[in-house]
């Protein structure tokens, strides 16, 4: 993509966090078609990626003001349509779960205490989340609750992917640390 095109990108993007219709449009008409196509590939169902773009662009619609331009819209689209599209792969695996599959899987349901104990780390550990910095509070919900590669974090971010692995490093010795003053120990009995 040209320069001046995404520079266009970045200026469609600032008019829609002003609500302006016509710059969604035009943005829609340049990126649908890349979206689809993304989404196709990841999953493989024309209909469920029909939905994807929907829901791609109505979340650019809402967050067109959070943009901070960090990485060019083309590839803030992509990470978009990327988790939309592992999301609705999830909710179809689950949803296509057989009784006699259900039946089939093990109950490794805590006891009380364990559950309690788990309740009790839990709280825990989000306390000491919200302690991190922002930076390495993004690169831990990007890595464990999003899921993402390094080299994924690296793109949607728009940092190095050094840069990526230096923040998660040091983002673990300061979780473990803050656990450790709370008093959690690592892992279950």
């Amino acid at each position: 993509m040209s320069t001046t095109q995404a520079d266009a990108d970045d200026v469609l993007i600032a008019r829609i966090a002003q609500g302006d219709r016509a710059a969604m449009q035009v943005l829609y008409g340049r990126h649908h078609v890349r979206v689809f196509r993304f989404g196709l590939r990841l999953v493989r169902n024309e209909q469920l990626a029909e939905d994807l773009i929907s829901e791609v662009f109505l979340d650019v619609w809402r967050q067109a003001g959070k943009f901070e331009g960090r990485s060019a819209v083309s590839t803030w689209l992509l990470a978009i349509t990327r988790f939309k599209a592992l999301s609705a792969l999830r909710r179809r695996k689950d949803a296509e779960l057989d009784d006699e599959d259900a039946a089939a899987i093990e109950d490794t349901a805590d006891n009380p205490e364990v559950a309690v104990q788990k309740k009790d780390t839990g709280e825990a550990l989000r306390k000491c989340l919200t302690s991190l910095s922002p930076d390495h509070r993004e690169i831990v919900d990007l890595v464990y609750y999003h899921e993402k590669s390094v080299e994924e974090v690296a793109e949607i971010v728009g940092i190095p992917e050094n840069t990526v692995k230096t923040r998660l490093f040091y983002a673990r010795k300061k979780l473990a640390e803050l656990l450790q003053a709370a008093g959690v120990e690592r892992g279950w009995p």
